[in-house]
């Protein structure tokens, strides 16, 4: 099985402009595509996740608008900069809603590596309620603390909500767009999958513990605090963000290992 930091020369682009960590990050980027279709966690062509591409420009790698996740591969991801001009060369447009979120926070925030959002439907759901997630659940619990909100200001194609969606992320990690989305960043890819995840599970658990018209009940302060404090490594080896990234590469593997292209 081809691991998943294969070095892979994208189709049609020139060897001598890809280096060996964009490569790797293209493998990557278009396996995490890939895991998001098997999820569920798409809106037909709509919705982003981009890498920073190291180097000393802000250059990062975004899906080809028009193209389903399960077409997205290594070759056709899209290199663009902070003003949205393609680098280098591709046949396929790039959707400027996607552009002003993640230009934003890859132009400000240089820890954000990777940014994803998604506009699934529990997570739209509880982006719509006044309070937002609670930490009321397991997942949730894991998460007090490290979630900043953005007020809804239409779709996203203005510049200038650029440094108010700044402003209300600030440091965090995780953003729940108002009547949006969801959005997690970190300084790699399986990281910021991880955070989602939790993020994505925590709002899936809310809703569907609401939907039973019962009353929530509310943890403990102190287990909510250990929940959101203790450590992230607790077996031995690679951090669990690797660890599950890796299992789920494997498994698109046997699905179609055709993004390595």
């Amino acid at each position: 099985m081809t691991p998943v930091n294969e070095r892979v020369k994208p189709v049609g682009l020139p060897e001598m402009t890809i280096s060996p960590a964009e490569r790797d990050l293209r493998v990557q980027l278009a396996a995490c595509y890939r895991i998001f279709d098997m999820l569920g966690w798409v809106e037909m062509i709509f919705n982003h996740i981009t890498v920073r591409v190291p180097g000393p420009e802000t250059h990062f790698l975004i899906n080809p608008f028009g193209l389903w996740y399960r077409e997205v591969t290594a070759s056709n991801l899209v290199k663009i900069d902070l003003k949205g001009n393609v680098v280098g060369s591709s046949n396929f447009p790039v959707n400027r809603a996607g552009f002003v979120i993640h230009s934003a926070i890859h132009g400000a925030r240089h820890d954000a590596q990777c940014v994803m959002h998604t506009h699934t439907t529990s997570g739209i759901a509880i982006a719509c309620q006044q309070g937002g997630l609670g930490n009321n659940n397991f997942y949730s619990a894991m998460l007090d603390g490290q979630i900043a909100y953005h007020d809804f200001e239409g779709i996203t194609v203005e510049d200038a909500e650029k440094p108010r969606l700044l402003a209300s992320m600030g440091d965090k990690n995780l953003l729940i767009l108002r009547n949006h989305g969801l959005l997690a960043c970190g300084d790699s890819i399986a990281r910021a999958f991880h955070r989602l995840w939790t993020l994505q599970r925590a709002c899936d658990v809310q809703l569907a513990a609401q939907s039973s018209g019962q009353p929530l009940i509310q943890p403990a302060p102190q287990a909510v605090h250990q929940s959101a404090n203790v450590p992230k490594q607790l077996e031995p080896g690679e951090p669990d963000h690797v660890k599950l990234f890796a299992a789920l590469v494997r498994r698109v593997d046997t699905i179609d290992p055709g993004y390595r292209l």
